[in-house]
């Protein structure tokens, strides 16, 4: 009965694994660390800005509009400059890459 109980267990988990894979919660966002190669921020206002970063895994180069407050005061500061290593998550929207999380791996 024991290991009926191991077995069945171990089937639910299996079954559990195939209907929730480890990136259906985060459907469509990328994550990457890369190199911030530019910025531009976006008019007076600096309500955006878009950042290209060099991917350290393919050395591809990623572009990625930023919006959020934190993030564009950090530009405005010159807390993240051109040269940074950056962790980033991103979803493509309407055929632009949209940041949801932009940090510095030192922190910041």
């Amino acid at each position: 009965m024991k290991r009926f109980a191991i077995v069945f267990v171990m089937l639910a988990c299996v079954a559990a694994g195939g209907l929730f894979p480890a990136g259906a919660a985060a459907d469509g966002e990328i994550k990457l660390v890369g190199v911030i190669s530019a910025i531009d921020i976006a008019g007076q206002d600096a309500a955006s800005a878009t950042v290209t970063l060099k991917d350290n895994k393919t050395d591809a180069a990623v572009t990625v509009v930023v919006t959020d407050d934190l993030t564009l005061d950090k530009f405005k500061d010159h807390r993240i400059v051109v040269g940074d290593e950056i962790r980033l998550k991103y979803e493509s929207k309407d055929g632009k890459n949209l940041s949801r999380y932009f940090r510095k791996t030192a922190g910041c």
